[in-house]
C-alpha cells in the first residue's frame, strides 16, 4: 500500500510544501508568503498542511525549519528568522492538523533527503554541507540521523574555522559559514575587485550590475574568469580544511555538498578535494571519503522532512 505524508519546508521567505511517496517523489506542491507574525505562521502551515491531507489523504506531516530543535521536548529552542523560543511546535501543529507532526532542522532534512533518495543513498555513513548564506550541516552515522545529546548536532557552519575572525550572526566570531558560504564568496570577489589585477573583471560587473550576486559570481565562474576562480579557490579551500577536520572526527565514507555554489559542480569540488586531502591526518595512510554533489536541489527539505514524518508515523 502506498503511504504519503507531508513535508512543509519553512523559509525565510516561503514556506514550501508537497505530498511526498515512500520513493521520495513529490506528487503535489506548493509556496506561499512567510508571515511575519509567529501565529499567522503556524495558521499558514496548518493550512497548508490540511489541504494536503484533504486532496490526498496523507498520514503525517513532517515541518523542517533553521534553528534549534529539541527532538526530546519536540519544541523550537530558537530560530534565526522567527521569534520562536521554547516554541512546543509539534503540539501547536498536531493540534491544528489533526495528523502526527515531525519536526526537524531544515538542514538535518535536506541531508536526509540525500542519505535516503539522492546523492547518499548508497552509502550508511555521510556528512551533508549546504553552501546558502550561511553553511548547513546534516550528519549521518549508521544510517541514522546524528542529533547528539541535546538534540542540536549538525551546526558545522558554526565550527570555529580560525580564532579571532569575522564576526558571525551567531554572537561568535571566525565560524566556518564566514569563510566557506555563498556570502563568503561574494566577499572575497569583491575584495578581489577592489584589488586590480585579475579583479578588473569583477570591478567591471559589479560597475554593470551594482552588486555581485552569486549569478554574477558564477558566471564569471564559468567563463574561466582568473579574479572569480580565485574568490572560488578561497572559499573551497575552507571547506575542504574544514572537511578533513570533519574526517578526522566523524570518518564519514561520503561528503555531499549542497547550495546555491554546489551548482558549480566540478568546478567547485577540485579545489574542495586538494585543501581536503593536505589538512586530512594521516592522508597516504588511511581511507578518505568521496565527495558529491547534492541532486535534490531546493526539494530536499521537503522530501527529507516528508521521510521522517512516514517513519515516525
Amino acid at each position: 500500500m502506498r503511504v504519503l505524508t507531508v513535508g512543509i519546508d519553512i523559509g525565510g521567505t516561503k514556506i514550501a510544501g508537497g505530498v511526498v511517496d515512500q520513493e521520495g517523489r513529490i506528487l503535489d506542491k506548493g509556496r506561499v508568503d512567510t508571515p511575519t507574525d509567529t501565529a499567522e505562521l503556524a495558521a499558514a502551515v496548518v493550512e497548508m498542511a490540511r489541504s494536503y491531507i484533504d486532496r490526498h489523504d496523507a498520514v503525517a506531516v513532517g515541518v523542517a525549519a533553521a534553528g534549534f530543535i529539541d527532538k526530546a521536548q519536540a519544541t523550537v529552542i530558537h530560530a534565526p528568522n522567527i521569534a520562536w523560543r521554547n516554541e512546543p511546535l509539534k503540539a501547536v501543529l498536531e493540534a491544528g492538523i489533526g495528523r502526527p507532526v515531525t519536526i526537524e532542522n531544515d538542514a538535518n532534512a535536506a541531508g536526509w533527503a540525500e542519505f535516503r533518495f539522492g546523492a547518499g543513498a548508497a552509502v550508511d555513513d555521510m556528512v551533508m554541507l549546504t553552501m546558502g548564506t550561511g553553511v548547513g550541516g546534516a550528519v549521518i552515522i549508521g544510517g541514522r540521523m546524528f542529533h547528539g545529546g541535546h538534540g542540536i548536532a549538525g551546526e558545522l557552519g558554526h565550527m570555529r574555522f580560525t580564532r579571532n575572525g569575522l564576526p558571525c550572526g551567531c554572537g561568535q566570531n571566525g565560524c566556518l559559514e564566514q569563510y566557506a558560504s555563498g556570502r563568503a564568496l561574494q566577499r572575497e570577489a569583491g575584495a578581489i575587485a577592489d584589488s586590480g589585477g585579475i579583479g578588473e573583471a569583477l570591478a567591471a560587473a559589479r560597475a554593470t550590475h551594482g552588486t555581485l550576486t552569486g549569478h554574477v559570481i558564477s558566471d564569471l565562474i564559468l567563463s574561466g574568469d582568473p579574479g572569480a576562480l580565485e574568490a572560488l579557490r578561497r572559499v573551497a579551500t575552507a571547506l575542504g580544511e574544514a572537511c578533513g577536520g570533519f574526517q578526522a572526527v566523524l570518518d564519514p565514507e561520503l561528503f555531499v555538498i549542497g547550495g546555491g555554489v554546489a551548482q558549480l559542480g566540478d568546478i567547485l569540488l577540485e579545489p574542495v578535494r586538494l585543501a581536503y586531502e593536505t589538512s586530512l591526518p594521516g592522508y597516504g595512510e588511511r581511507p578518505v571519503a568521496d565527495f558529491a554533489i547534492a541532486r535534490l536541489g531546493n526539494d530536499a527539505g521537503l522530501i527529507g522532512v516528508a521521510d521522517l514524518a512516514g517513519q515516525e508515523a
